[in-house]
Order: structure tokens, then C-alpha cells, then sequence
């Protein structure tokens, strides 16, 4: 299929069984179904994409309901995806695990879990200070952020506390370990970002490594 990706949900890790024997930790993803709501191409947008919609939903406002009255079903998230070809690519295709094999590498984007405001400690591993030796309330503070007499000020980009995680991660190269189609799902290698059942864009790898 010429589309190289697709939407699923992160359900949680578990082990499988390889057929040499081999245990290997796994993370089960739901695959969608996904279907094509929209094709872009180099003369009306600039890019050659794929938008691809997943979860349906009941209710959505009205320009999302415009957007969607082609394929005439309503979905909560809308994301984008290349693809080789579009030649086989029309709107209101399916596109479900299928997509993908056994030994296969893809590259998982994925949203962080959020920490919320943590220190510099926690946010950035740095080490404590001493207990004793006359400190009263300074055991976790981050130390001296100044230069002296030159510069003068404080360097940008120093390592403070602020907001942690929430962020958009990608990890590439994972393998496909085992494909239920007629389940819509998928086990991949390793862990994947964000929190369970959070939203997945699962792209096939650019760039195979070892």
C-alpha cells in the first residue's frame, strides 16, 4: 500500500515469545482502523500527504463536521502521513494493520507523559547540596547561575526548573515483532512515549539502522 502510515492507541507492555525461544518485551498498540479523509498534493498544498482519520466520535463542531462530510464519518483525531504514490490512494480508503509486517521497522511519534512544574533536580538530575556546613534551606537549590564581572548577566538557555515532559517524542527504528490484523493491533520492541491509551502516529522508518 503506498500510504506509509498510519494512527493507533498505546494499550501497555507485555512479553512475547519469539520463535528461537527469545522473551522480548513488547508494547501492544491498537491500529486502527484509520480512513483517508483528505489528499494533498504539490499543486494544491505545496506537499505530497496523507490525512488520516481515527477514533470515531459522536459529536464535533461544525467546520470538523465540513471537513468530514466526504467520507461521512466523524473522527477525533486527524493527522498526516506520507506516502509514496497516489495513484491507489482515494478518500474514504481504510487502512488497517495490514499495513505493516513481521521484522518490519517503524518510526513511533508519540507525546510525552507530563510532569507538570518540577525542579531542577527532578527535571534535570542535578545533585544536591550539603546538609550541613551552615545551609538552612538551600540542600536543593541549583547554585550559582551568574559569571562575575563578565559577562556580567546570566547565560540563556541555563538548566532551570520549569515544565517537564508533555512533549512530542520520536523513537525510531523499533521492529515489528508480531501483527494481529483481525485484532488491530501491533507489538513492537521496546517501550513507546506517552501515557496508556495515548494517541500514536506509527510511521514506516526512513532510515533502517543495524
Amino acid at each position: 500500500m503506498p500510504v506509509q502510515g498510519m494512527l493507533g492507541r498505546k494499550i501497555g507492555m507485555t512479553q512475547l515469545f519469539r520463535e528461537d525461544g527469545r522473551l522480548s518485551a513488547v508494547t501492544a498498540v491498537q491500529a486502527g482502523p484509520c480512513v483517508v479523509t483528505q489528499i494533498k498534493t504539490t499543486e494544491t498544498d505545496g506537499y505530497t500527504v496523507v490525512q488520516l482519520g481515527f477514533d470515531e466520535a459522536r459529536r464535533l463542531n461544525r467546520p470538523r463536521q465540513g471537513h468530514l462530510k466526504r467520507v461521512s464519518k466523524l473522527f477525533r483525531y486527524l493527522r498526516e502521513v506520507p506516502v509514496q504514490e497516489l495513484d491507489d490512494v482515494q478518500v474514504g480508503q481504510e487502512v488497517t494493520a495490514e499495513l505493516f509486517e513481521a521484522g518490519e521497522r517503524v518510526d513511533i511519534i508519540g507525546t510525552s507523559k507530563g510532569h507538570g512544574f518540577s525542579g531542577e533536580i527532578k527535571r534535570h538530575n542535578f545533585s544536591r547540596g550539603p546538609k550541613t556546613h551552615g545551609q538552612s534551606t538551600k540542600m536543593r537549590s541549583p547554585g550559582s547561575i551568574g559569571s562575575g564581572t563578565f559577562p556580567g548577566k546570566v547565560l540563556k538557555g541555563l538548566r532551570r526548573a520549569g515544565h517537564w515532559g508533555h512533549e512530542r517524542i520520536t523513537v525510531k527504528n523499533l521492529e515489528v515483532v508480531r501483527v494481529e490484523p483481525e485484532r488491530n493491533l501491533l507489538f513492537l520492541g521496546g517501550s513507546l512515549p506517552g501515557p496508556s491509551r495515548g494517541l500514536l502516529i506509527i510511521r514506516k522508518t526512513q532510515k533502517a539502522g543495524k
